[in-house]
């Protein structure tokens, strides 16, 4: 099942995630269905707060960008309840985009490894390091759990610049092919067909 996503502006995104257990209710449905929604929807990865869920969970399939680099094929995961336990290295500018804040792109800067310890979706525990790529889609979902947007680590400069564009986006001004949740709970499907 597609699930829609919250869009900028909805309270749900500015929340701290709660830990979950591995009984949760329907666990490996959500996950499912996190995927299915971060597929159909084209992106690389998906917090549960983007589809309604204050629960620290996300997904990450990044082999779409395996031809950019190879070491990303098959990287496929869920991370439950993951804990970023070290961020080190010169922190460099990325430029990162969210399926939340559609169609819009800004510079972000991170450390560019990391150090994370989670659970999977059988609740397997892992302590992995991250760097590059990996490590900058894991941030930026992790973010997510803690209440935070990518637009929020820009530069103050360009906050104001796109202050109108994120208000717009918080009204549905935008197209998009996947459905989405305003911040007032309407449900719409936008289409760019």
């Amino acid at each position: 099942m597609v699930y829609p996503i919250y869009i900028y502006g909805h309270s749900v995104l500015r929340k701290v995630a709660k830990e979950i257990d591995q009984d949760y209710d329907k666990l490996d449905q959500i996950i499912q269905n996190m995927f299915e929604t971060m597929h159909y929807s084209e992106g690389i990865g998906l917090a549960a707060p983007q589809v309604g869920k204050s629960i620290r969970m996300f997904v990450v399939d990044a082999t779409p960008l395996e031809d950019e680099a190879p070491e990303l094929k098959d990287f496929k995961k869920a991370f439950i309840n993951p804990k970023i336990t070290e961020r080190t290295g010169d922190k460099s500018a990325f430029n990162e985009g969210c399926l939340s804040i559609p169609n819009i792109r800004e510079e972000v800067v991170r450390e560019p490894k990391i150090r994370i310890q989670f659970y999977d979706e059988v609740f397997q525990y892992h302590d992995e390091y991250y760097d590059g790529t990996l490590s900058r889609i894991i941030q930026h979902e992790y973010d997510h759990l803690e209440g935070i947007l990518f637009t929020d680590l820009i530069s103050p400069i360009r906050k104001r610049i796109l202050r109108g564009k994120l208000q717009a986006i918080s009204r549905g001004k935008f197209e998009v092919s996947y459905r989405i949740i305003l911040p007032n709970n309407k449900i719409v499907f936008h289409s760019n067909t």
